[in-house]
């Protein structure tokens, strides 16, 4: 007699209505409806935007860690971060330096400072990790992390021997960096940054040019960090020895280069560390099909994100990988090691309703796959039986 199907429900969230660990609820519900008995393991996934932590330290059985931080204006700020069951820490830059802790008229990328984010990664140290990821999306910062690296001990000092307080103000002001009271344990100590962005530290394509003026950068903002970014640059090439305006080192307003400076860090895509973190490869054993998804399928799913890391991980392992998503444009349709896509939208409705009824409308495209799949197994039996 043959066994019950094993299904792997892997997606990422549908930003704004379906979190990801609710999607593979439904997903599971459907499954089992058409399928009873069936084995379905659900893992919440994210690409190392908003909600990673909480999707990987779900996925993982890890657990959800609280710390007391300053927001990128200084202010204290309860954060929260993840530390996972074999001692590895994931912490989520916007966590404490993230653009939705300051209101509309507080985002001054001259003001802000990443020294919260370093408060989280000196809360994972002391907790004893030896590994840590850091996820750059969603700052409030243009510092080049200064502020974050000054948490661990650096001291950026002006052309008099100041310290400075490390904000986008202070760019400029660097004359020299201090390294003799860096923590010793950030060199016993693995770093990886999960970043997706390219872009260099300088530039139009760099980080103040780019993301300044998502974080309240006026033009005449966005001059002066540009200079202060470049002034910095050169501070950091002198002290390390290497050019580190490099790709990705603008992420984070910058984080990018200090990761890569300070703490050797490893660059990563966010999709493809949160699947090394929740251990995908051993997930894949013995699974049947695996079902993934994410709120819009476009050209860019190919480029880094949930999705395409899922299904190279499926294609690798020889595991057959459908997606629901909330939407596609045409040129998703092609998505390599994607074998079928299954939008939740069933008619032509407003994009506002559709969100309003997100969960129901998913719940409808989780049925129809399954239902399909179940009409596929008995459709084989019976062709086999025929021959």
């Amino acid at each position: 007699m043959a066994r019950p199907p094993r299904f792997l429900l892997a997606t990422d969230s549908l930003k704004g209505t379906l979190s990801s660990a609710e999607a593979a609820r439904l997903l599971e519900a459907a499954a089992r409806c058409h399928f009873p008995g069936c084995g379905c393991v659900r893992v919440p996934l994210a690409d190392g935007g908003e909600g990673t932590v909480e999707a990987v330290v779900a996925a993982s059985g890890g657990r959800l860690c609280r710390a007391a931080a300053h927001d990128p204006l200084g202010r204290p700020v309860e954060a929260v971060w993840g530390l996972l069951p074999d001692g590895r820490a994931l912490i989520e830059t916007a966590a404490a330096s993230g653009l939705p802790l300051l209101g509309p008229d507080e985002r001054n990328p001259l003001l802000t400072s990443t020294y919260g984010t370093g408060e989280l990664v000196l809360a994972a140290l002391n907790a004893g990790a030896r590994d840590v990821t850091l996820a750059l999306g969603g700052s409030a910062t243009n510092d080049g992390g200064m502020g974050c690296m000054r948490a661990l001990g650096a001291r950026f000092l002006d052309a008099r021997g100041r310290e400075l307080a490390g904000t986008g103000a202070d760019l400029a002001r660097v004359a020299a960096i201090d390294l003799s009271g860096l923590d010793p344990r950030v060199h016993a100590t693995a770093f990886h940054l999960m970043c997706d962005v390219d872009s260099p530290l300088t530039g139009p394509a760099g980080a103040s040019a780019v993301f300044g003026p998502q974080k309240g950068a006026s033009p005449a903002m966005v001059a002066e960090l540009e200079r202060g970014m470049g002034s910095y640059a050169q501070v950091l090439a002198r002290t390390f020895g290497r050019d580190l305006d490099v790709p990705g080192a603008g992420a984070a307003g910058g984080l990018g280069a200090a990761g890569l400076a300070f703490l050797a860090a490893r660059p990563q895509s966010g999709a493809a560390r949160v699947l090394e973190l929740v251990g995908f490869r051993s997930l894949l054993a013995g699974a049947d099909l695996c079902v993934t998804g994410e709120g819009h399928a476009d050209a860019q799913t190919a480029r880094g994100k949930v999705v395409s890391a899922v299904a190279a991980s499926c294609a690798a392992a020889g595991v057959p990988c459908v997606a629901v998503v909330g939407g596609m444009s045409a040129d998703a349709a092609r998505l390599p090691g994607i074998a079928a896509m299954v939008p939740t939208a069933i008619e032509a409705i407003p994009l506002e309703e559709a969100l309003s009824r997100a969960g129901e409308l998913y719940a409808l495209a989780a049925d129809r796959l399954f239902s399909l799949l179940a009409l596929g197994g008995r459709l084989g039996r019976t062709v086999r039986a025929g021959a």
